[in-house]
Formats: C-alpha cells, sequence, structure tokens
C-alpha cells in the first residue's frame, strides 16, 4: 500500500511527517533547521526523495536546501537570486517608486518530469529557474519586465510571487499569481507573459477592474481540466474556464469570502475547497469555529466540514500555501494553521483529525504520495 508524506514548513524549522495509506497513525520527524522560518518545502513528481526547502532569517538571509533521500539529511545549494539586467522600480504603497529588492522565496515548484529543474517565486516578485537542483539560479526576467511591472505593489505580506502552477498537458503553459499584481499565464515556457485577470474586481483600487492590481492569495488547476482555474483572491472566491482569459465569482454561500488557500480534490475536478476567515482585518474563522468549506460543483453551493475540528475559541489562520491533498482514494485533504496544528481528512472532508498538534506557526503543507 502507498503511504503519504506531509512537508511542513513552519516559523521555527521544517517537520516531515508520515504515514502509511490508512492515514490513522502519524510519525514526526524534525524540526530540521530549527529556528528558522521555513517558508515553503517541495518533493519533486519526477523523484519522491527529492525536496526542495526555502530557509529564511534575519541574520543569514535566503538559504535554499535540498534533500536527496526524502528529508533525512539536507545541504545547501545555490543561494544567488540576482535579478536580470536593470532592475527598474515598482510602485509602492503610496504610488512612490521603489527599487526591485530580492527578500526570499516564498514557494518552490519542481518540473513535472525532470527533478533538477524547478521554479522559484520570490519576493519580490520574480520567477526563477534552476535547472541543475538548485546549484544556480537564473531569473525568467520575461515576467518581472512585463509593461505592467511598474505599477505592481505590495500586499500586506510583501511583493510576493507564491503560486506557481505547470500545465501537465501542454510543457509550456503555465500559471503564476502575485500579491499584489494579479494573475499571469505564459503560453511559451515563461518567455512572455499576458495578464490573465479580466472579472477580478477589487475595491480598494482605484480601477477596480483594472489589468493589474489584484491581490490575488492563491491560483490552482486540476491537472485533468487544464483550463479551469481556481483562485481565492482578497475577497471573493473564483473560477476561470479559459485558462484564465476570464473569471467568475463563485463565493455563493460562503460564511465570508475572504481566505488564503484553495484546494481540488484529487480525482474529483468541481471538488473544491477553501478556509474562510472574518475578513482582510480579522485574520481568524468566522465566530471562532475552524470550518473548510466544500463545493461538489465547482463552486457556488458551499458545505462546512466541521467533524473533528474545534467549533468554539478557534482563533488561527489558515494561510495561503498550508493545504494540499494526496493522490490516495479516497482522497486525504490536509491542512495547517498559525496555532501550530496540522489537520488531516482520509475521507476527502467529511472527518478530521489532527496530524499534528503542537508546532509552530504553520507555513506550507505539501503532500507527496510515497510508493
Amino acid at each position: 500500500m502507498s503511504s503519504v508524506r506531509l512537508l511542513v514548513g513552519t516559523r521555527k524549522g521544517a517537520f516531515v511527517i508520515t504515514s502509511d495509506g490508512a492515514r490513522r497513525d502519524w510519525a514526526i520527524d524534525g524540526p530540521h533547521f530549527a529556528g528558522w522560518e521555513v517558508y515553503h518545502l517541495k518533493g519533486s513528481p519526477a523523484d519522491a526523495d527529492r525536496i526542495y526547502a526555502s530557509q529564511t532569517s534575519s541574520w543569514s538571509g535566503q538559504v535554499v536546501q535540498r534533500s536527496d533521500n526524502g528529508g533525512t539529511a539536507w545541504e545547501t545549494v545555490g543561494n544567488d537570486f540576482a535579478y536580470a539586467g536593470e532592475t527598474g522600480t515598482h510602485q509602492w504603497y503610496d504610488g512612490t517608486p521603489h527599487p526591485w529588492e530580492f527578500a526570499r522565496v516564498w514557494h518552490f515548484e519542481p518540473s513535472l518530469d525532470d527533478p533538477d529543474t524547478v521554479y522559484a517565486g520570490v519576493e519580490d516578485a520574480a520567477l526563477f529557474r534552476s535547472t541543475d537542483g538548485g546549484a544556480t539560479w537564473s531569473e525568467m526576467p520575461g515576467l518581472r519586465t512585463h509593461s505592467t511591472g511598474s505599477s505592481w505593489q505590495p500586499g500586506a505580506g510583501g511583493m510576493c510571487l507564491h503560486s506557481i502552477v505547470l500545465d501537465r498537458s501542454d510543457p509550456n503553459r503555465m500559471f503564476v499569481a502575485i500579491s499584489a499584481a494579479g494573475a499571469f499565464r505564459s503560453d511559451d515556457a515563461g518567455d512572455t507573459w499576458k495578464p490573465v485577470n479580466r472579472g477580478l474586481s477589487s475595491q480598494f483600487m482605484p480601477d477596480p477592474e483594472a489589468e493589474v492590481g489584484h491581490c490575488v492569495h492563491h491560483i490552482t488547476q486540476h491537472p485533468s481540466r487544464p483550463d479551469t482555474l481556481f483562485m481565492q483572491k482578497h475577497w471573493d472566491v473564483m473560477r476561470s474556464d479559459d485558462a484564465g482569459d476570464s473569471w467568475r465569482e463563485v463565493s455563493g454561500n460562503l460564511p465570508s469570502d475572504f481566505g488564503f488557500p484553495i484546494a481540488v480534490h484529487a480525482h474529483e475536478p468541481e471538488t473544491v475547497y477553501v478556509v474562510p476567515i472574518e475578513s482582510d482585518s480579522v485574520h481568524c474563522p468566522p465566530e471562532g469555529k475552524l470550518r473548510v468549506y466544500r463545493s461538489r460543483t465547482g463552486g457556488d453551493e458551499w458545505e462546512p466540514l466541521t467533524a473533528g475540528l474545534p467549533q468554539a475559541d478557534c482563533y488561527v489562520n489558515v494561510l495561503r500555501d498550508t493545504m494540499d491533498v494526496d493522490q490516495l482514494d479516497p482522497c486525504g485533504i490536509y491542512f495547517g494553521t498559525t496555532g501550530g496544528q496540522v489537520y488531516g481528512s482520509a475521507d476527502g472532508g467529511d472527518t478530521w483529525s489532527a496530524v499534528a498538534s503542537h508546532l509552530p506557526a504553520v507555513l506550507s503543507v505539501e503532500a507527496q504520495l510515497l510508493p
């Protein structure tokens, strides 16, 4: 029977959590890089033993770590993230120009078929690629130097490129999302980019329907539906059925349409999960009840999933990269909280239990299926 590995990044280190296919009992290994912020861990789809980790500290800056044995041992690899060419400026909160400055790696996305090729989304918003397992990095400058780049500005968490979606149906197509610039698509393997934000509306902007400037929190795609994307935005849950060329709101009956993560069921492309929080100023569950919401219709109609989750006096947050699914049947769903809990469901969200209860604040959760 296959087993499951959860890769968990936290404010104070990384954890590798494993279980067999029953997903009832979990073994926790860690912390790796104790005391360091680990923004993201991601395993290679092409080699289950290859894992990349983004390790950050205010003292030593950004460090990229790589494991070639499933997280048992790690080595520091290349950390040279130099912007290509003239860096220019982007727009700051008050409209003044601000130079592009590298702060950290927010997200790794390994190639679907080559363990040595991996993409990195960074702050300030840019896309980098390594073809030698993270030893060296080169910016893919077509994104940051897009004609709209000077108008991008940071969201509350910084101007971060946090979502990278590689299209399994077309190796030349990829999507990224940036806070606060919006979603972008490349149809030529990252050489050139097109903003794909038509249908988004953001009331905090001078022009709510502008081409760029939207604070997108996360985007995702099911491999069997390459033209269908789901988005959790700064207010609004959105859906596109034309590869991002247009979007429509599918928030429906959610108690709040503000949140950070969004995920799609491994085997049901119309089954979607979100975790609403109260508002952009109150980052905790509505009514103090931690509820995952599931739509089996691709949006609009949502049901609360509460069994096993705290339903009183719960004031944690669930961040943008802290929800993922495994590939088992029935599908497993996992998410982490700023309170240090990781919850898992082995039945598609019907019931939940704590995988881990006392970790540091969780920044990312990724699920791997192991042979």
